[in-house]
C-alpha cells in the first residue's frame, strides 16, 4: 500500500476474513492524496464517497472515473486486474469494500439470479456501475468512519456493518418499482425529488410542510410521497429526522457545541425535545453519549 500527503488524513485497512477487507481513506488536507494498492481480477470492489470526490485511474492514466460525494462505484472485471490507483481530492472521505468473487457469490448463493452481473451470461464480462448512495447507506458509512470501540471488537463491528451495507446496496427491485411508480422513469421527476431532499436539508430548522414542498418542486403530493420513498427508502420526515440526528451526533462529537446549541441548530426550540428525539434515535441521551466517547 502506498499513500502520499497523509499528514492531515488517514488510511486504515480492516481485515474481515480471507479475501475480504475494508479500506477507510480520509484526506483532510488541502492537497490531493494519491493511494495505490494491488487488487487482482479475482476481487469485486465497492467504493463509496462520503464527502468530496475521488478519481479512479486505469490503464496507466489513459482512463479515469470520478466518484463524487454521496455516490458509489462498483468495479468487477474477470479479464484484467483492477489495481487501486486513486486520487483523493482535498477534504474527501472514501470507504471501499473489496472481496473475492468467490466470497461475494457465497453471500448470494440462493439469489444469484437477482444480481445482474452474477448471471451466467455476465460471468466473464466487466461490470462498472455508478449510483447515488441512499440515506440508509450513508448512515452506515458514517458509522463505519466514526465508531468509538475497543480494538478487540472493531473487526466484528465493521464486519456487521459491511454485511448490512451490501444488503441495502442490493435491496432493489427495479422492474417492480417502475410498474408501481411509472412517473419515476422520467428523469425530470427524479431531479424534482432530489431537489425536495435538498430543500428539507437546507431548511431543517424550519422545514416546509409536504404540501408546500410539493408545490415548490412542482410535483403532486402523491408523487412526492411515492417518489421520495422509492428513491430514499423512507418518508420525507423520517428521512429528515434521521438526517438531523446524524448531523447532531457529528456536532456533539466535534466538541464545539453544547447540547442546547446542537438542539437549536437542528430545529428543536427546547433542549428537552432534542434530548427526547436523540434518545429515540440512539437509545441514549446526548450527555451520556458524550460521556461514552470520553471513556472509550
Amino acid at each position: 500500500m502506498e499513500a502520499e500527503n497523509v499528514a492531515k488524513g488517514s488510511f486504515e485497512e480492516v481485515y474481515i476474513e480471507d479475501g475480504f477487507y475494508v479500506l477507510k481513506i480520509q484526506n483532510d488536507s488541502i492537497d490531493s492524496q494519491k493511494v495505490t494498492r494491488d487488487i487482482d481480477s479475482s476481487f469485486i470492489q465497492f467504493h463509496f464517497c462520503l464527502k468530496g470526490s475521488a478519481k479512479f485511474v486505469f490503464n496507466e492514466g489513459r482512463y479515469a472515473l470520478e466518484v463524487t460525494e454521496e455516490n458509489s462505484l462498483l468495479l468487477y472485471n474477470t479479464e484484467v486486474d483492477l489495481p487501486l490507483n486513486l486520487v483523493l481530492q482535498p477534504k474527501s472521505w472514501l470507504v471501499s469494500i473489496v472481496m473475492t468473487i468467490r466470497k461475494f457469490h457465497s453471500l448470494f448463493s440462493k439469489e444469484a439470479d437477482y444480481i445482474p452481473f452474477l448471471s451466467a451470461d455476465n460471468k466473464d464480462k466487466k461490470y462498472y456501475a455508478q449510483e447515488r448512495v441512499s440515506p440508509a447507506i450513508a448512515v452506515i458509512l458514517s458509522q463505519m468512519m466514526n465508531y468509538n470501540l475497543h480494538r478487540s471488537i472493531k473487526e466484528l463491528y465493521i464486519k456487521g456493518k459491511v454485511y448490512e451495507l451490501i444488503s441495502l446496496y442490493f435491496n432493489k427491485s427495479e422492474d417492480a418499482d417502475v410498474e408501481q411508480c411509472p412517473f419515476l422513469v422520467d428523469e425530470d421527476n427524479v431531479k424534482r425529488i432530489r431537489k425536495a431532499k435538498e430543500i428539507m436539508i437546507s431548511r431543517m430548522t424550519e422545514p416546509p410542510t409536504l404540501l408546500e414542498l410539493s408545490e415548490e418542486i412542482g410535483l403532486s403530493l402523491k408523487k412526492l410521497k411515492e417518489g421520495f420513498k422509492q428513491i430514499y427508502g423512507d418518508s420525507v420526515f423520517s428521512f429528515l429526522f434521521d438526517y438531523k440526528m446524524e448531523y447532531a451526533r457529528k456536532m456533539l462529537e466535534s466538541g464545539k457545541h453544547n447540547v442546547n446549541e446542537v438542539g437549536l441548530k437542528v430545529g428543536y426550540s427546547t433542549a428537552s425535545h432534542f434530548i427526547s428525539a436523540f434518545k429515540k434515535k440512539y437509545g441514549t441521551t446526548p450527555k451520556k453519549y458524550l460521556m461514552s466517547l470520553a471513556n472509550s
